[in-house]
């Protein structure tokens, strides 16, 4: 172990002089203590009055020493409250314990509720517990922490000396609670599926390799959580939705994590508009629940729920929300009927796009991305996808070149595909084998499945199949602009040793 510096000697003396006092540095059980944001709730109206007693948890934040008077802010996570400790209500030893407090500690506090006489509420303490000591000094002086590195690898600092983090980050279970209530009031049911899988198909993504010794077999971490959903269908469970981790060994991004959480949902006897009208239902209810969250907070209750800043923007929304085929979206943003191959390819150069080797309808989903995307603000489904693109998705009635597919954008960015989904085996088999033939491995949805396929044999109700990226619809809902915001560890590259540096961004490192 590494010798202690001067700052974390001082605490180490402090935590020896606790053991002295016959204490334990490290606490123990503490029961009954409420919330702060409640004792906060509960605090007199006016300065004077005596409140009720109360009973409270937390780290020390601030400090302020006056003598015989010692004012502290102690933090939990539902909010912040000042405690007022007077020499004259304690003991001898209790006034020792409360001399060797540091900020950082944690503790407990009873006392009376107050309004102090700057109009601060207030717990008037008469008796503190040491619940553990500190040995780590906070970051910056106390004033928040800055360095980008710092917060990402040690999350935990982050949360809880940066304002707002602790509480986007409780948001993000908000919304996943929301989403489970939304689906459990239609009838659907969460299923836990594997997540190493023998071919990784659902999704044209590289995936992560792993190998089994005792079988002695390779087997991919998954990429998508589709394929196995829809054995459930065949199985019987005519509503069924996993909540998981899926991954991808891609690159990393203000957008893209190679670890994320996804929800796929399959609804027997539905179709793409179905899901339409479930991701409307898992959004909105999402946002109400936030804006339910933010009243009992002492939010606006008035407020427009349905309008949520992004940025310095504001997006609309209240359902329903727009649709627009992806053809007519192509013709008016990139000049072309994405049809005419050559004008594609015109378009496609003039944008530095590669079309060298490609199946013509990647290089239509290329143009799209590059022309189309930034200029969906949205929210907007947009519909009726190239039949190529989409192998697991059923036809449009006499248009076989068109799939019955989604995706939601929101300001450029996708947050949710659903498909009516393919369920003859005889048509998924031949996609297995010749759709975008040559394609590499990545690029292409069609891996060959003959489980899959055997299961279609068995007879897959005409169903509806969506997914929703949920780290994208919490940096949305919560106005964060880097999926590393909100999820509680993002994937960083190896730690360099102190004093290195480096030009790369942070969110960059994968």
């Amino acid at each position: 172990m590494s010798e202690p510096d001067r700052l974390e000697q001082a605490r180490l003396d402090k935590l020896l002089a606790i053991e002295a006092l016959g204490l334990d540095p490290w606490g123990e059980r503490f029961d009954d203590h409420r919330p702060i944001r409640q004792a906060r709730a509960e605090c007199p109206a006016e300065p004077g009055v005596q409140g009720a007693m109360c009973r409270v948890a937390g780290r020390i934040m601030l400090r302020n020493n006056k003598g015989k008077l010692k004012f502290f802010h102690v933090q939990d996570w539902t909010g912040r409250i000042q405690v007022m400790c007077s020499k004259a209500d304690f003991s001898e030893e209790q006034w020792k314990l409360i001399e060797l407090l540091d900020l950082g500690d944690l503790v407990g506090i009873d006392g009376h509720l107050k309004i102090s006489n700057s109009g601060e509420k207030t717990i008037g303490a008469t008796k503190v517990t040491f619940l553990t000591k500190s040995l780590a000094q906070p970051p910056e002086k106390f004033h928040g922490a800055k360095d980008i590195e710092l917060l990402l690898r040690q999350r935990y600092i982050d949360l809880i000396y940066n304002e707002g983090v602790l509480d986007r980050m409780l948001n993000r279970g908000k919304i996943i609670d929301s989403i489970r209530q939304t689906l459990r009031a239609r009838g659907f049911v969460e299923a836990e599926t594997p997540v190493l899988h023998s071919i990784a198909g659902g999704a044209a993504a590289r995936p992560f390799i792993t190998h089994h010794n005792t079988l002695d077999m390779s087997l991919f971490l998954r990429i998508a959580l589709e394929l196995h959903l829809k054995r459930l269908m065949v199985g019987g469970v005519e509503r069924v939705y996993e909540i998981g981790r899926v991954f991808r060994n891609e690159g990393v991004d203000s957008s893209h994590n190679p670890e994320f959480t996804m929800i796929e949902l399959y609804q027997a006897y539905g179709d793409y508009e179905t899901m339409m009208d479930i991701t409307e239902a898992i959004f909105t209810n999402a946002i109400k629940a936030l804006h339910e969250a933010a009243v009992a907070a002492g939010g606006d209750p008035a407020s427009n729920p349905f309008l949520r800043p992004w940025g310095d923007k504001l997006v609309d929304y209240t359902p329903p929300f727009q649709r627009a085929r992806y053809g007519d979206l192509f013709r008016q943003h990139a000049g072309c009927d994405m049809q005419d191959h050559a004008a594609v390819v015109e378009v496609a150069r003039k944008h530095h796009i590669e079309t060298q080797g490609k199946h013509p309808d990647v290089l239509i989903n290329d143009v799209f991305e590059a022309v189309v995307e930034d200029h969906l603000t949205g929210p907007v489904f947009v519909i009726d996808y190239p039949a190529a693109m989409c192998p697991l998705t059923k036809r449009k009635k006499g248009h076989p070149e068109i799939a019955e597919r989604f995706e939601l954008f929101i300001h450029g960015m996708e947050l949710a595909n659903a498909y009516t989904e393919l369920n003859d085996p005889r048509l998924q088999e031949e996609l297995f084998r010749t759709q975008l033939a040559g394609l590499s491995e990545e690029d292409s949805m069609a891996k060959m499945d003959t489980d899959f396929v055997r299961a279609l044999k068995v007879g897959m109700p005409p169903a509806g199949g969506l997914g929703i990226g949920i780290d994208r619809l919490v940096m949305l809902l919560t106005n964060s602009h880097s999926i590393r915001d909100v999820i509680y560890f993002p994937l960083l590259r190896h730690e360099r040793p102190a004093g290195s540096r480096t030009d790369e961004p942070p969110e960059e490192a994968g």
